[in-house]
């Protein structure tokens, strides 16, 4: 900019330089004659008094300060324009890399308020309460969720089982949420890596079928999963508690099953690689206010293809485990698409199924159930007195024949659970979702939290 300003100066000076200095005017070129003339013409023309003199155009130094001013001023205002925008980009350059370096400092500083997770949870990120964004999750601090659940009183209990106790918890005065308490001194060596792998994977995964982790907390020897609040409990207390099942409708039935159907379809299909839940029962699939049902407890929840032939899980339910996990250890998609076979049967039939800790003398409510399930005549007598004689026949045996192919002890012969839900969908009524058959979904992807 500076050198166009002192080129158009210099420009004008040499101009100015070639111009006479004797006088402070110059004479046109048009005052000369256009054509010779004879010296005694010219003389005689002297001579005479009433000859005209010739016009002479003056040109003055200040016409040349007037242009300089003028070009200094076009310089100046074009400059200053210029300076004016680069003073205003930087500034907000500035501003911009200040707020985010103070928003990285701040969310350390939450981060260091010695609530980490154990070291196999480094690299694991968290953001405060309250963001929207995929795999946010918050770190609660224990007085906020000990104000929260009235000092863990037991007038908040919502449930207690092995794996820990659910308290009610109102955070801010008006969010419900449900905070489960985990003592991992007393519930088992495995607590601590059930906890972090619950962590992990629901920091990931964002489904409207699958249950939302808000938050957690570490606390001495205690540890803190902070959870949505599910109103209608779980489909095992729904089914097998004191209301018997009566609540539970056939539509409703068949809701319930197509939306664990979507879950774990996002689960085999849009994660990459597929996720196998691994823990399906009817404790951990949760119904909300509506009876929408969520799939929760990802605490040994693994990825697809997962072989661990020397350390083979087998709980008290091992009804839902499929035959060639207890054989080999090997577990794949289709093995989720066995429980939740199993889940079918036990809407289907309303009855808890009998197990044994060994596997080889396991005699199931599938096993005994089978014959019944795939005999036309009979089954109508063994479908739960609660909602006997309220389907369509057609549609009850269109409900066994799936729940008999989930169940197949070869897993190849198991249809897809993407197949499952194509087939269940057409079943239930339109205002309960029957006709969609995708109702999101909140994100296509699903990471690979050992990635991390």
């Amino acid at each position: 900019m500076w050198v166009l300003i002192i080129t158009i100066l210099f420009s004008l000076i040499v101009v100015d330089a070639r111009r006479p200095e004797s006088s402070p005017y110059y004479i046109s070129r048009h005052v000369f004659l256009k054509e010779e003339e004879p010296i005694s013409q010219f003389s005689s023309m002297e001579d005479e008094s009433s000859a005209a003199k010739p016009e002479v155009r003056v040109v003055h130094h200040h016409d040349l300060n007037k242009r300089i001013l003028i070009a200094l001023i076009v310089s100046s205002t074009f400059l200053g324009g210029l300076l004016l925008f680069l003073s205003c980009f930087w500034i907000y350059r500035h501003r911009k890399l200040r707020d985010s370096n103070g928003k990285s400092q701040k969310e350390k500083e939450e981060a260091s308020k010695g609530l980490s997770l154990s070291s196999a949870m480094v690299g694991f990120s968290s953001s405060r309460m309250g963001s929207s964004r995929k795999g946010s999750v918050a770190i609660f601090d224990y007085q906020t969720l000990e104000a929260a659940t009235n000092k863990f009183g037991r007038s908040n209990v919502l449930s207690e089982g092995g794996s820990g106790t659910v308290y009610k918890a109102v955070l801010d005065e008006k969010v419900l949420v449900a905070v489960k308490k985990v003592d991992v001194t007393t519930t088992g060596s495995d607590a601590e890596r059930k906890f972090n792998n619950e962590v992990k994977w629901l920091s990931k995964i964002w489904h409207q079928n699958i249950i939302k982790l808000l938050g957690y907390c570490i606390h001495n020897k205690t540890r803190f999963l902070v959870y949505e609040m599910m109103q209608n409990g779980s489909l095992e207390t729904q089914l097998h508690g004191p209301t018997q099942g009566s609540a539970l409708t056939w539509h409703l039935r068949l809701k319930i099953a197509v939306d664990v159907a979507r879950g774990l379809e996002y689960l085999h299909e849009n994660c990459n690689p597929p996720v196998v839940h691994r823990d399906l029962q009817l404790c951990n699939i949760l119904l909300d206010y509506n009876f929408s049902a969520k799939l929760s407890h990802f605490g040994i929840a693994v990825t697809s293809g997962f072989d661990n032939k020397d350390n083979i899980e087998v709980s008290e339910t091992s009804a839902y485990v499929a035959p060639e996990y207890i054989l080999d250890g090997k577990l794949t998609d289709k093995s989720d698409v066995y429980a939740f076979g199993v889940v079918l049967f036990e809407l289907l039939i309303g009855r808890k199924l009998v197990e044994y800790k060994i596997p080889d003398q396991n005699q199931s409510l599938v096993k005994r159930a089978m014959p019944q399930l795939t005999d036309r005549t009979r089954l109508p007598n063994v479908v739960d007195p609660a909602i006997k004689d309220t389907m369509d026949l057609k549609h009850l045996y269109q409900v066994a024949a799936v729940a008999v192919l989930c169940v197949q002890p070869e897993p190849s012969y198991r249809p897809l659970i993407t197949d499952v839900l194509h087939s269940l969908i057409p079943l239930v009524p339109l205002e309960l979702g029957g006709s969609l058959r995708v109702t999101e979904p909140l994100s296509s992807v699903c990471s690979n939290p050992y990635d991390h």
